[in-house]
């Protein structure tokens, strides 16, 4: 006997949130993810046996087949350029809770944090996990299930599990060496080397936009053939140094508009531009990655509309300038900046 719509609905209300956290996290897209979920309780109105002891698990099966499935089938298309995760917003007073799930009262966190585990550094540094291996990570080291748990939602032996989570970890190695969880301290210390990052850009001054990168830096560009993009990483100081100089020389006279604003618990800079010209995007997210040290060690861009879609756009009066140093009022929030006679202007929402 199939459940009763009653029955669904109380499991959609409770167990959407950590479904479609799940799926992102699988799937980098958040609208891969809100598809996967609609599957799952589509799939469960027509085949979950009425009593289920356990409705998450079943439910929790149904969306992992089905988020692995999705990122098969994105592996095998075709994609201009390097691919990057949907970006989230969540600048709001509270993490949304399909982005941050709850469980029983409680957040589940293993070896990675939450807001960690939706970060774009650790959703990139999953591209090198096969579909399942993802999966078994995700559940064994942020979800913090057990190896015979995530035996049962893959349908495959504990011993498997073991195998395939180590596999993972292993592949996961080069992120911990430079892992940097999105604390308070650390969103702080994002934001204030973004301001840099954004003063140089606006002085297009390309040694100390180099001596804020780390050796290796890596750029990666996102617009999917929609705008002009780099159609593959960029690495190396000198390099991404260079790009960004041009990069903010080719946009000086298209009245760009600058708001640092918390995505995926981080600090990134929103560019919208007045007048793009030729194939030029006319709005992009650009975020940083620090290193231990201070140093910038990634840069992403993301200009394709599709994936900004997410994120809605906060664009204030079109002017120019650069930013200068932040005021805060009593109650700790950031005001905007004032601005002076040049390319670039910004403005600043409170970062959680």
């Amino acid at each position: 006997m199939p459940p009763t719509e009653a029955l669904l609905t109380q499991w959609f209300d409770d167990h959407r949130a950590f479904l479609w956290g799940l799926s992102y996290r699988i799937t980098g897209s958040a609208a891969d993810a809100d598809d996967v979920v609609q599957e799952t309780f589509i799939k469960a109105h027509l085949h979950a046996p009425g009593h289920l002891a356990d409705p998450r698990r079943w439910l929790m099966r149904v969306t992992v087949n089905g988020a692995r499935d999705v990122l098969r089938r994105r592996k095998r298309r075709s994609y201009i350029g390097p691919w990057l995760p949907t970006p989230i917003d969540t600048s709001g007073e509270d993490t949304p809770s399909s982005f941050e799930p709850v469980v029983e009262g409680r957040t589940l966190e293993g070896r990675y944090d939450l807001i960690e585990s939706a970060s774009l550094a650790f959703l990139q540094a999953l591209e090198a996990l096969t579909a399942t291996q993802r999966a078994v990570l995700l559940l064994r080291d942020v979800f913090d299930y057990a190896a015979a748990e995530v035996a049962t939602v893959l349908d495959t032996s504990e011993g498997n599990v073991r195998i395939i989570h180590h596999r993972a970890r292993r592949a996961m190695e080069s992120y911990e060496e430079r892992q940097s969880r999105p604390t308070a301290l650390q969103r702080e210390k994002t934001e204030k080397a973004l301001q840099q990052f954004l003063a140089l850009l606006a002085d297009g001054d390309v040694h100390g936009i180099e001596r804020m990168l780390a050796t290796d830096v890596r750029t990666v560009t996102d617009a999917n053939g929609e705008f002009t993009a780099l159609y593959h990483p960029l690495v190396g100081r000198s390099r991404v140094g260079k790009f960004f100089a041009q990069f903010s020389r080719s946009r000086r006279r298209d009245g760009v508009v600058l708001t640092v604003r918390q995505v995926n618990g981080l600090p990134m800079v929103d560019i919208e531009v007045a007048s793009p010209r030729g194939r030029r995007p006319p709005r992009l997210l650009l975020g940083i990655d620090l290193s231990p040290a201070g140093e910038i060690i990634n840069i992403w861009v993301i200009a394709s509309s599709a994936k900004l879609a997410g994120v809605p756009s906060r664009r204030v009066a079109a002017g120019v300038g650069t930013p200068e140093p932040q005021s805060r009022s009593r109650s700790g929030a950031i005001s905007p900046a004032r601005t002076r006679g040049t390319s670039m202007s910004v403005s600043t929402t409170r970062l959680k």
